[in-house]
């Protein structure tokens, strides 16, 4: 995210906290019905600060987008693909699932349908949804008066929500997610503007403390199994609730946070995370594997913790070797400005 093409260093470290969620929350912590309770709305709300200030969507600035999200994604996933095809099916838990390696590979363009496919990659669903994300807000900016973009938004959540309950199907690209998504997205594109530039907002420390009681409260009172991969939200009320006041928590809270050098690097790395950390567990099971003769691999809680850490030690050369020599992996423009 850049304003006068400065970066932000509170909205990168909210990044690089965000992405070190889902790696920590795919290693299945005792807190991970907490995490996911406000951790892929985050995400979304985070989007929300990147959505052009154009009032309407040209040409150009779809294809930006594209070159940003849409090329890193295929990419990716054809990378995934093969590494599955040549390796991943034939051991773990895959071996037993008697997996469809033509379902597999259509799953690369249609982005959902859990295992059956996206074995190679469940977690590359997100980037074709936040691209659908930005296309519809986009639909939604296009109208002029502001009561009518009102209405329009709140159609469209209202639609994603019901397809949920009406239709027992996984559409492409999670098109349903990306609808319920809009919750989140435009109130980071809404409120942006307002958290960039005030750089102090009153009685913040107090708003602080008071948003994480209510939370905690509603995160052990009412916090439902949430998994918007598989459209499943609980009570809605709730999921809105408990998500809003988490992104609410954790923005007030790194506004405060002083620059974390870690935070920033993987919050401006968020889709070689995205694509890779499975793969590094894999790499992790099969040293113990290896070198402990381990083969059960039910962790503790401080296990997983450690493995998370392992995890992100890992990603960082690949990253920096990703950076360095195909940008494009990244969503960088630095590919595309040299070829044209």
């Amino acid at each position: 995210m850049t304003t006068s093409k400065k970066r932000i260093n509170w909205v990168d470290q909210l990044k690089g906290f965000s992405i070190i969620l889902v790696v920590y929350g795919h290693n299945l912590p005792f807190i991970d019905i907490y995490i996911d309770s406000f951790r892929i709305p985050l995400f979304f709300f985070i989007a929300g600060f990147f959505h052009p200030k154009a009032p309407s969507l040209t040409l150009s600035i779809i294809k930006k987008r594209a070159q940003q999200i849409l090329v890193p994604y295929f990419l990716w996933s054809f990378f995934l693909f093969v590494f599955w095809f040549f390796v991943g099916r034939k051991y773990g838990d895959s071996i037993h699932l008697d997996l469809s390696v033509t379902k597999n590979f259509l799953g690369i363009f249609f982005a959902q349908g859990g295992h059956d496919y996206m074995n190679w990659g469940i977690t590359m669903w997100f980037l074709p949804a936040i691209f659908l994300s930005f296309i519809f807000f986009g639909l939604v900016r296009s109208v002029k008066k502001m009561t009518h973009q009102v209405i329009l938004l709140l159609t469209f959540i209202t639609i994603g929500f019901l397809i949920t309950k009406v239709i027992d199907v996984n559409l492409v690209w999670s098109a349903d997610v990306a609808l319920v998504s809009l919750s989140f997205y435009s109130l980071g594109f809404y409120s942006r503007d307002f958290l960039f530039k005030n750089k102090k907002i009153k009685y913040e420390t107090l708003l602080l403390f008071t948003l994480l009681v209510i939370y905690v409260l509603c995160a052990i009172n009412f916090s439902e199994n949430v998994d918007m991969f598989r459209s499943k939200y609980g009570n809605i009320f709730f999921f809105i609730v408990n998500a809003v006041i988490g992104i609410s928590f954790w923005v007030l809270f790194f506004r405060r946070l002083k620059k974390i050098k870690f935070l920033t690097f993987f919050g401006q790395n968020t889709i070689p995370v995205l694509a890779l950390h499975n793969r590094t567990m894999t790499f992790i099971k099969l040293l113990l594997l290896l070198f402990w003769s381990s083969k059960s691999f039910n962790f503790n809680e401080l296990e997983k913790i450690i493995l998370t850490i392992m995890q992100l030690i890992l990603l960082y050369p690949i990253i920096l070797m990703v950076n360095k020599k195909l940008p494009i992996l990244n969503g960088k423009r630095k590919f595309y400005e040299k070829r044209n």
